[in-house]
């Protein structure tokens, strides 16, 4: 597939980048995924380039530092240099006043190890003690200082995303992406207007968790027993893991599996590929892969693309499983 410009920003990315809360190490990764080792953290980001991935999700908020510093010392190891590739990390809100912004950006800079800071994102709109107007003006003022190249968000309403990209472009800066949950089984841009304001606005919407943590995998309905090992935090976010959740998005499994095997892809590829397809140009995805094949998986989702009849038919299952 070709690649997808970002916001208004002069970066062409992939329509499927690598998602790196799994090389947390601690903190919130910690629920989600096991720890990886520096090893395999490189195997997984070698993978991902040799399956054509330009750019790579990370956070302060992931290990404090440590998913940033495990990306770039991969990227390294590869022969990556800085500006090969398209680097996003976020600024952590929770408990924090704007003025972080500007006092951490030197941490972040020294995480990422002389790799520039392509995309920084307000990661989240709850939780902070300043404004967003507030973090939104210490963004462009970083901007507008060199110290990073464009501006996001993530998890923002439609009303919050529209008042982000009016307060910045008064300011200079556009408004480059707004980073949510968007799968088979997780539809709210459709509804709650920010799928529309992105259209109207020309900023790109970052899908985190575009298989549901695994759910739209088929894994866990082929060995329920598999739920059992997960991290807490993941099996509490998501209601499917549940026995009822299995039997009712059961249909729609079956559906990515059936797609898969006349394309010779997995179920998960399908679901991917149907992100990144129908929904056109204005979404992206950013899966996460704990493992070398999980990554060469997802990245193989962008080297065929579904028939319009085919995305119809699971847009018809994904409603009729209740994707909220």
């Amino acid at each position: 597939m070709d690649k997808r410009r970002l916001g208004r920003t002069d970066y062409e990315i992939t329509p499927i980048g690598l998602g790196c809360m799994q090389f947390s190490g601690s903190g919130v990764g910690e629920g989600f995924f096991p720890p990886i080792e520096a090893r395999t953290a490189a195997e997984v980001v070698g993978t991902a380039l040799k399956g054509g991935v330009n750019w790579f999700d990370t956070a302060e908020m992931y290990g404090r530092g440590q998913s940033e510093r495990a990306l770039t010392t991969a990227l390294k190891e590869h022969g990556v240099a800085p500006g090969e590739v398209v680097i996003a990390t976020k600024w952590t809100p929770i408990l924090r006043t704007a003025a972080s912004v500007e006092k951490t950006i030197g941490d972040r800079v020294d995480a990422l190890q002389g790799y520039p800071i392509d995309l920084h994102q307000i990661h989240t709109a709850q939780g902070n003690l300043s404004p967003h107007t507030a973090q939104l003006a210490a963004m462009a003022r970083l901007r507008s200082a060199g110290k990073i190249a464009s501006v996001g968000v993530s998890s923002f309403s439609a009303a919050q995303m529209e008042r982000a990209a009016a307060f910045l472009e008064a300011r200079g800066t556009v408004l480059a992406s707004n980073q949510v949950q968007i799968n088979l089984l997780n539809r709210a841009i459709e509804r709650n207007g920010v799928l529309a304001s992105a259209r109207r606005l020309g900023i790109t919407l970052i899908a985190f968790s575009p298989l549901r943590l695994g759910i739209l995998t088929g894994k866990f309905h082929q060995e329920p027993e598999r739920i059992k090992s997960l991290g807490r935090m993941r099996r509490m976010l998501v209601s499917e893991y549940r026995p009822s959740g299995l039997r009712r998005t059961a249909p729609l499994i079956d559906e990515l599996r059936a797609i898969g095997a006349a394309y010779g892809v997995s179920a998960a590829q399908v679901a991917l590929n149907w992100l990144i397809t129908y929904y056109g140009d204005t979404v992206v995805a950013i899966p996460g892969a704990s493992k070398p094949h999980h990554a060469a998986e997802s990245t193989a989702a962008m080297d065929f693309r579904l028939t319009e009849k085919e995305t119809d038919r699971l847009d018809r299952l994904s409603r009729q499983c209740g994707a909220r």
